[in-house]
């Protein structure tokens, strides 16, 4: 006579698999819609760049793309730019500062990232940046000539 708990088992375990492909099953046909309906996504998508590549080599030159577009009076700012510019001119930041009407704590400010300057700041650096050394050291000396911009000094 065969093992009662042994029938037991097996009747559990042939069972339990039945309702587990059962309800596998729903979840199977799901995931593969999913899995095609994904894949259809990435063919458009694949479709729609193509078509962007297309149409931005037939834009006529000098249009840009609006998603991408800045205003186009505002100016970059990179710190290292301006210290590698500054290390260009040979000038000190107290110098830089001047050029642009700052303080030389603002210039190291802005090298160490620790501020960045404000859209009239950045204009008047984008003029400093059109400078050679000839003209920057020209310029400083008409500054300091007409008095330049004076700083405040600390009371004692």
């Amino acid at each position: 006579m065969p093992n009662l708990a042994a029938l037991l088992k097996e009747a559990i375990t042939r069972l339990s698999r039945r309702e587990v492909r059962r309800q596998l099953g729903g979840m199977k046909k799901a995931s593969a819609q999913y899995r095609r309906h994904i894949a259809a996504l990435r063919r458009q998508i694949g479709s729609l760049e193509r078509q962007v590549g297309v149409l931005r080599k037939r834009a006529p030159p000098g249009t840009s793309d609006p998603a991408t577009a800045t205003d186009a009076t505002e100016t970059r700012f990179a710190a290292k730019g301006l210290r590698s510019h500054r290390a260009r001119l040979g000038l000190s930041a107290q110098e830089y500062g001047r050029l642009a009407g700052v303080s030389a704590q603002t210039i190291y400010s802005w090298e160490r990232r620790k501020s960045i300057p404000r859209a009239q700041q950045r204009a008047a650096l984008a003029a400093v940046r059109g400078l050679g050394k000839r003209e920057a050291r020209a310029r400083l000396e008409a500054l300091s000539s007409r008095g330049g911009k004076r700083t405040r000094t600390a009371r004692g």
